[in-house]
């Protein structure tokens, strides 16, 4: 993918992201509602999918099975891989003793 097309489909997916983003966090019993904002933006933080692999590479990849597959499939597809890392960073940040930054 070049490197033009490549941020095409990363600004696409970082769409979608933000919308699954939304849809997961309001949805989660393990995030208080005065956390959502900061949930949202750890989320979908380029540090966040440094963690997976290239922040813009993740970000199209999603924006290409959401433009091949559509919306769920997109949807799954983040639940599958970025999901896991999230639910274990947000158990990581919630135990005594460990660093929460804020703001």
């Amino acid at each position: 993918m070049i490197e033009d097309e490549k941020r095409t489909k990363a600004w696409i997916g970082d769409a979608v992201l933000a919308l699954f983003a939304r849809g997961w966090i309001l949805k989660a019993p393990q995030i208080k509602k005065e956390d959502r904002h900061d949930a949202f933006i750890r989320m979908t933080s380029n540090k966040f999918l440094s963690a997976i692999g290239e922040p813009t590479a993740m970000e199209a990849e999603i924006g290409v099975i959401y433009e091949s597959d559509g919306l769920q499939a997109a949807f799954d597809h983040i639940e599958e891989t970025f999901v896991p890392l999230f639910k274990k960073q947000l158990a990581k940040r919630r135990q005594p003793g460990s660093y929460r930054r804020k703001g």
